[in-house]
């Protein structure tokens, strides 16, 4: 309640965060910051020897972060007002009044640590940490924001806060256990003290909040600071925004049930700030002394009703391959690329506009040219392309949601019949089509899902529903004493030869046809399943874990990996308001198997050990040992 004069002053304010990390979303969300979260692309390659210290570093990333958010959003304004719904008030859906940029970092003996690029790394770090004081430093950017005659112009107050943190001595099993459970790969230091990193930790002094990656004590200071304090000569000045008006930014704290409020989730990587129907507010002036008691626009609802017009531009782009011509020739102007694609010089400048917009194109003087993103998983060449995946979208997924009332009404699935479910329904084309979205994403994930635990003690393992063997064949290069089964329909196999190209490796993965509700499965030391692309019902999955259950000898491994957005967690432990499933971007129609849910369902079928890892960010895998009879 300290803080209700300031959020009364912001409230008809924009505020956005240009960070990804779920930690910081989750914490100025519970504060009752409202917020839309758009990521930064600033490149995080600052010469670390040139700050004279590491507190200087961090700052100045973070304002590099948010002066980058703020300039993009600037620019992405005008492409973007022709493709907002009829009647929405255009101005208010797109510039920012203020940006938020963060960066966390460890230092210890004047040695900055960031993220671990791989285990090895991580383990240097945790052990560099080992029975000693480190310092926790977050450097933070508040950038007002307010445009005059089309330019934008910035103002930046920034500052830093310190915590020390105390390690105990970490054993080499303790510290090979918490490398192994995935969670040091994303954070910085190689830890996560509000997660198992805690474990390590023997002591803190300072904030807490600050280690976990945002200061929230010292911002809030800071917006009192800004907007309440005097103005001593050389401070920041409160900015008269004489820009567009902007949405509501800020939960009213007066609603004491409320809580906290969670960006809901946008398109396009452009997260918009939470959509649930909010009271009416009392008369309350904004910066510039206007009163207004008139209640906010619904920026979520907006956003998610008009969300499908982003994916069909990045899905229409793909089809069209753009991101093919310009991934080797850029920067190409739009009659360049109009030639190339054969289209109309006027529809491609639009098109390639919106791209840059979104994020997926660079837009210069010169003409566009892709994103590092764009060339690496939307162009179809590439070793992580998902063009195949934009494909599938585009094609029987996008269809089958074209029709979303009748199957409604006729009570029909909402998505294509998967293709293990009805494999005879499928041409020749449609198949390839799922397999060629199923090799993208299964290329993209292998590496995470093979590392997440130590499979050296396998000899033999079968992946069921293996596909391409795009996840068989990393494995093997992974684990050079591994023989892997793809197990997979006839239909499947007989077209998996079009996707191999490592023939050496090849000669440990084997291929074997069949179908996984009927037939007896192919005998193996671990048994491999991936539910990437399909959302299979609890009868269904329960009765196939069942069948490879009582196929595994005691000792036996099961291996599960999901897809699960990074959020997801970070929802279920706040409380926080949710997009209904149905309307997620992945899975549709029930939401995402948590490991808690797995490691349980596992246990009932007469596994132990069963352990569960966050891997690559968007992956849940659960490994279970088959206990003795």
């Amino acid at each position: 309640m300290l803080l209700r004069p300031v959020i009364g002053k912001l409230q008809h304010k924009r505020v956005v965060l240009a960070s990804s990390s779920p930690r910081r979303r989750e914490i100025l969300s519970n504060a009752g910051l409202r917020f839309e979260v758009v990521p930064s692309r600033f490149k995080e390659k600052l010469h670390k020897g040139s700050f004279a210290a590491p507190h200087a570093y961090a700052v100045e990333t973070a304002k590099q972060k948010a002066l980058e958010v703020a300039d993009r959003m600037h620019q992405a304004r005008a492409p973007f007002l022709g493709l907002l719904p009829a009647g929405c008030p255009q101005k208010d859906l797109r510039a920012p009044d203020v940006v938020i940029g963060a960066d966390t970092i460890v230092a210890v003996g004047g040695l900055i640590l960031e993220k671990p690029v791989d285990k090895q790394d991580a383990y240097r770090m945790l052990l560099r940490l080992s029975g000693k004081e480190h310092s926790v430093f977050t450097g933070v950017a508040i950038v007002h924001c307010c445009t005059r005659d089309g330019q934008l112009d910035t103002e930046v107050s920034e500052f830093y806060e310190e915590t020390t943190v105390k390690f105990s001595e970490l054993s080499e099993e303790l510290l090979w256990e918490y490398i192994d459970s995935g969670e040091p790969m994303d954070k910085a230091g190689g830890y996560g003290i509000q997660a198992l990193g805690g474990m390590l930790v023997e002591y803190v002094r300072g904030d807490f909040l600050n280690v976990v990656g945002f200061p929230l004590n010292r911002f809030c200071k800071e917006l009192a600071r800004l907007y309440h304090a005097p103005r001593a000569p050389g401070t920041p000045r409160p900015v008269q925004h004489d820009s567009i008006p902007a949405v509501d930014t800020f939960e009213d704290l007066s609603d004491s049930k409320g809580g906290g409020s969670d960006p809901a989730r946008a398109s396009g990587g452009v997260q918009a700030g939470g959509a649930r129907p909010q009271a009416p507010r009392t008369q309350e002036a904004d910066l510039n002394g206007v009163t207004d008691s008139q209640p906010g626009l619904p920026a979520g609802l907006l956003e998610l009703m008009d969300g499908f017009k982003a994916s069909k531009v990045l899905l229409t782009a793909c089809k069209l391959q753009v991101f093919d011509v310009l991934k080797d020739r850029g920067p190409l102007s739009a009659t360049d690329v109009a030639r190339e694609i054969d289209a109309s010089v006027g529809g491609t400048a639009r098109l390639l506009d919106v791209c840059a917009a979104l994020g997926l194109l660079d837009k210069s003087d010169r003409g566009y040219s892709n994103t590092e993103t764009a060339s690496l998983h939307l162009a179809s060449d590439g070793e992580q392309s998902l063009h195949g995946l934009a494909a599938y979208h585009d094609g029987p997924i996008w269809g089958a949601f074209t029709h979303l009332g009748r199957a409604v009404r006729e009570g029909a699935a909402w998505t294509p019949e998967p293709l293990l479910q009805g494999p005879h329904k499928w041409s020749t084309e449609a198949t390839l089509q799922f397999m060629r979205a199923s090799h993208g994403l299964s290329k993209l994930t292998a590496q995470h899902v093979a590392t997440a635990f130590d499979l050296s003690p396998f000899t033999s393992a079968c992946h069921l529903g293996g596909c391409t063997g795009a996840l068989a064949h990393k494995l093997v290069q992974e684990y050079p004493r591994l023989q892997v089964t793809v197990f997979d329909l006839p239909e499947v196999i007989k077209l998996a030869g079009d996707f191999q190209t490592d023939a050496q490796l090849s000669e440990r993965v084997h291929f074997v046809p069949g179908d996984l509700s009927s037939d007896s499965l192919p005998p193996a030391d671990l048994y491999i399943f991936c539910s990437l692309l399909h959302d299979w019902p609890d009868d269904r999955l329960h009765g196939l874990l069942s069948r490879i259950s009582g196929s595994c000898k005691p000792g036996a491994g099961l291996l599960l990996a999901e897809l699960a957005p990074a959020e997801e967690e970070e929802e279920e432990a706040s409380g926080a308001a949710r997009r209904p499933p149905g309307l997620r971007t992945r899975g549709v129609g029930r939401r995402p198997r948590s490991p808690g849910q797995y490691r349980r369902l596992l246990q009932r079928l007469g596994f132990q050990d069963v352990r569960a890892a966050r891997a690559g960010g968007l992956l849940h895998v659960v490994l279970g040992t088959r206990a003795p009879p």
